[in-house]
Formats: structure tokens, sequence, C-alpha cells
């Protein structure tokens, strides 16, 4: 490695090192039953669906209460996690105009005005124009502000009250989980990275290094091109408040709420909720390795290994993978292959991934940048997007793009492209599987693979069998924009894994992608 690069390497560790541990308040999760239809004897009625855990409450506004204020109730039972109104009248055509706000019993939560036909609050986040924090159980109040109806008039309202029972993003009310594009498809992200809220900086106006606003982040990832994002500071929750307020803005690049939960025996990534989970691996007050992964699996997060070989002790606070008792595989989703770009310094993780892949471990390869300066040139390895983790999903919202992780059907574009892409499936008898499936094949019975590739003319294609390249094959020269190779493999009726990448000029690593697993048990005994 030439001393530019150890330097380059020195300073990533060093910026790492650096992170504190943020204290935060603790909070029990408490069953939470459906909500109690609420009960308004003058001008409203409620209904509760079981179905979907909703209360729909309804009234009439009169001319006669014009400007006046008119509370509207229901009841919020111990242990919800979220409040969410969806808020709709009649009457705009006779210039009725009703503002709308929300009461909890400690008082105003939420006063959008007239702007708004939506709000949620939440432990750690809110709409703009609403405060985060505790869901206080007992009697809340849509409270409407009456600016305008004419003498005579009758405006008819329909309040949907949703009460979420985790911080997972799956159990928000569907309002709030609206795809950003309909259909599947591949799409483009980055799941690892830092802002203000822990450790990301850029330069202020007199260039001075201080805590990067969020909006940077975000705005360089739609400069980039990408279709998603997961904002993953160390620890830290307060980001989500932000990444409510500018969702709506960019609204062609999906913000997944994450966390780098980081310990001293390793850095583990957080995916799909807002909920706490307590970090503080002192085989105390959090036991091991595993009750950290219970817990956030718990609360409807996914969990992946981050940087596992990265080197820990003083020169980076635990940014090895280095738990002191045997980790349960199972409860993580993936690992990060590549961080970074840091396979480019000598510093990769995927002979981490493939040791896992061979002892029968079941875990999605994904990339992130671990940028912590969000202003860093897009055209410099580690930038935002680089590397791109490439995940094929039903459409782009948090809870697909989880279960397209889940799934496994993810590649890694180190390139940081916006359009190359590679795509691995096999046929065994009559079906086809694409990465991330599992299939059975018996001793003598031949598998069909095929690898397409996009966009990568110049580079070689490389198969990958069990961590090493496949006897069956040779590199084979990418000669066109839209090529696929076939491979056609015979089973031993052993237990196999098959993945291809693709090389450029120099041998440097353009794109990699997750295997197909052969004559897998899913419920291998996976401790490591």
């Amino acid at each position: 490695m030439r001393a530019t690069q150890v330097y380059i390497m020195i300073q990533r560790w060093r910026e790492r090192s650096a992170t504190r541990l943020v204290t935060l308040c603790l909070s029990v999760v408490l069953p939470l039953g459906l909500p109690a239809a609420a009960q308004n004897g003058r001008s409203a009625s409620g209904s509760t669906s079981a179905a979907d855990s909703q209360t729909v409450l309804t009234g009439v506004v009169r001319g006669a209460q014009n400007h006046g204020y008119i509370e509207v109730p229901f009841h919020v039972p111990a242990g919800a996690r979220r409040v969410t109104i969806q808020f709709d009248y009649t009457g705009k055509e006779q210039h009725t105009a009703l503002d709308l706000g929300l009461l909890d019993p400690a008082g105003l939560r939420c006063w959008s005005g007239g702007n708004k036909s939506v709000l949620t609050v939440g432990l750690s986040d809110a709409t703009p124009s609403c405060l985060p924090g505790a869901i206080l159980a007992g009697a809340w109040n849509v409270l409407i502000g009456v600016p305008n109806i004419r003498a005579g008039v009758e405006s008819h309202y329909t309040i949907h009250v949703f009460l979420s029972r985790s911080g997972a993003v799956a159990d928000e009310p569907e309002i709030l989980r609206q795809p950003l594009r309909a259909g599947p498809a591949w799409f483009r992200g980055d799941l690892h990275m830092h802002t203000a809220h822990s450790d990301g900086q850029c330069p202020s106006q007199t260039g001075t290094m201080v805590p990067c606003p969020v909006f940077f982040t975000v705005d360089a990832a739609a400069r980039r091109g990408l279709d998603f994002i997961a904002i993953t500071d160390h620890n830290a929750s307060s980001q989500y408040d932000t990444m409510r307020e500018l969702q709506p803005y960019f609204d062609k690049v999906l913000l997944i709420p994450g966390r780098e939960l980081t310990t001293v025996q390793g850095h583990v990534n957080f995916l799909g909720s807002t909920d706490f989970v307590d970090f503080r691996l002192d085989g105390k007050t959090v036991p091991d390795m595993n009750a950290l992964l219970r817990s956030a699996a718990r609360v409807g997060a996914i969990t992946s290994i981050n940087h596992p070989l990265d080197p820990s002790g003083e020169i980076c606070m635990g940014c090895g993978w280095t738990p002191v008792r045997p980790v349960d595989v199972h409860l993580l989703t993936g690992v990060e292959a590549v961080n970074g770009g840091s396979e480019q310094f000598g510093l990769s993780n995927v002979p981490f991934w493939n040791k896992q892949l061979d002892l029968g471990c079941r875990l999605t390869g994904l990339g992130g940048s671990d940028n912590h300066r969000p202003l860093q040139p897009l055209d410099q390895i580690g930038s935002i997007g680089s590397p791109t983790t490439v995940v094929y999903a039903a459409n782009l919202s948090v809870p697909a793009i989880i279960d397209g992780i889940r799934a496994g059907r993810v590649f890694i574009d180190l390139t940081g492209s916006r359009d190359k892409l590679l795509e691995l499936s096999a046929q065994s008898s009559g079906q086809v599987f694409h990465a991330g499936g599992v299939l059975h094949a018996p001793r003598g019975a031949t598998v069909g693979f095929e690898a397409h590739i996009v966009a990568a003319a110049g580079a070689r294609l490389r198969w990958i069998e069990d961590g090493r390249y496949a006897p069956q094959s040779s590199p084979t020269e990418v000669t066109s924009a839209d090529q696929s190779f076939p491979l056609h493999w015979t089973s031993d009726g052993q237990r196999h894994w098959m993945r291809v990448q693709v090389e450029g000029p120099g041998d440097k690593l353009w794109l990699l992608g997750n295997p197909i697993y052969v004559n897998w048990d899913l419920a291998n005994h996976c401790f490591q």
C-alpha cells in the first residue's frame, strides 16, 4: 500500500475514532390495544376499525362557528408510539377554510394552519409544525380552527386517527409510507452515512469545519441520482425529525431511518425503525451482542455488520467486529462487504463475508460509503453513493427496500454509476431463482446459471463458487453494453453458493453480486 493510501485510511480511522457515544433516554415499549372510539356529544361521531387500528371521526362545522375553534376528542392508550391524523372537509368551493392542529394531554402539539392535511407525531420525529416527543396516554383532541365559513353553510369533516404500536416504518399507517415510485425496479442507494447528528462535518460560510446539516447529505444523494439513502448517525435518533421535514421536498430520494449502533465490540447498521435500542454493550446494561440484535429485531429493524475487518482499539474505537461471545448470525440480515472504497486500499471486507457464507450463514452483502463529509466531490471514493447498493424491490418505499435487502436480490456498484446492472439467475427443475434465492439440486442435476450485465463493456466477468473462481469457467470479456453469460453447473448434492463479480481494467472490482444458494439449510447452526 502506498504512503498516500495509508494516510487516507488513517484519516478515515481518526474520523471514526472521534465518535462519542450519545446518551439517550430509555423508553419502554408497552402493549398497545386498539384505540377506543372517540365520543363527542355535540358535533362529531367516532368509529373504530379493528382491521387497520384506526379511529374515524366525523362532524359538521356550521356558519355560526366562524372565527372559532373546535376540539374533537379521541383516546390514546398507554404504549402508543406514534399518532397520525388525516383530515378532509367539504365546502372549499364555497370558500370554507379550516385549519388543523393537535392537542395532547399536556397542551398544543401541532398547529399547521391550513397548509397540511396529514400530521404525525412520534417519539423522535414529527411533521413540521408539530413537536416530537413522548406519546402521552389519555385524552387528545384534533383542534380545528375556523378562519372562514359563510353564514348558512355546513362543512362536513372526516378525520382518520392512526395509532402505531412501534417505531417500525412498516407499522406506520399507509398514508405515511406511500412509495415515491410505484412498480418493481432496481433502486440505487447508500446505506451508511453521517451528518451533524453525529460526526459528519463540512466547512461553514467562513471555512470552519462544523457539524454538517442533514440537508447537504440528502442534496448530495439527489445530485448523485440515488433513489434512497439511510442516514445512520452514531447511536442517535435526532436526525429523524429533520428527515421528516426534508422528505416532501426531496420526493425522488427515499429517506430510510437508520443509525449505526456503535459499540466497543463492533458497529451494527440498524435500518427501518425509529425506536430506541440501547447500545451500551458493557456486559450489564446490554449483556452481549446477541441481546442487542434481539432488541433491534423486536422493534422491527434489520441489522448488518459494518466494516467488520477494520482495525479496532485506539486507532479506531470498536470499528472491527470483535464480539466477546459467539454471535447468532441468524439475528443479522447482512454485512457491509464494501465500505467507502476501502477495498481500493487493501482493506476489503469481502473475505469476512465469504467466510460467513462458507460456514452456511446467509448474509446479504451490502455497500455503504460511510461518508462523514457530505460536500466531498462525488467523483471521489467514499463520497455519498460510493459505493452504491442496488436493490431490486417491489417499489420505492422503506418496507419494500427493506424486504429487498432481506431477500438478497442486491448487488454493489463500486463505480457509483447510474446505469450499471448485474443480474444473476438460475434455472433448476423448471423453476427460476434470482440472487438471494435458495434452490435444491440433487447430485448429478444440472443448474443453468446466467449473468446479465449492462453498461460494463471493457470489463470481465468472474464466476465465484464458494469464495473461489469457479473451476468450470474462465474470465469472460464483456464486449457490449448489454450482454448475458450462461454457466452450466452440475451439482454434487452438497451445499454451495454461486455469485458473480465484474472486474474493470487493472482487476479493479466494479460490480459485486449476491449469491444464489444451492442445497442450503437456512436453519443451519450459525454462531460466530
